[in-house]
């Protein structure tokens, strides 16, 4: 099976309640955080709809577009301090 890894920082780490995780690939960003929010529920809700995401280190612009099978995505919460 085709996979993404999706790895999880600060924030982003305690409501998923792991660092990171594998996924099935074949889906949009925008699914992939629909799907993240159902398997991790409330705690990780308000975490994803603040956060960056990284596609093999990319900024994501396109949330529609497919993410390719062995990809990583980062889920980046904003950051304190600075």
């Amino acid at each position: 099976m085709a996979s993404v890894t999706v790895r999880y920082f600060a924030g982003a780490r305690a409501a998923a309640g792991r660092a990171e995780e594998t996924i099935a690939a074949g889906r949009s960003l925008d699914e992939l955080v629909a799907e993240l929010a159902e398997r991790h529920g409330s705690r990780l809700v308000p975490v994803l709809a603040v956060s960056s995401f990284l596609i093999d280190g990319v900024t994501c612009h396109d949330r529609q577009q497919p993410l390719p099978a062995g990809s990583t995505i980062d889920v980046l919460p904003p950051f304190a301090g600075g």
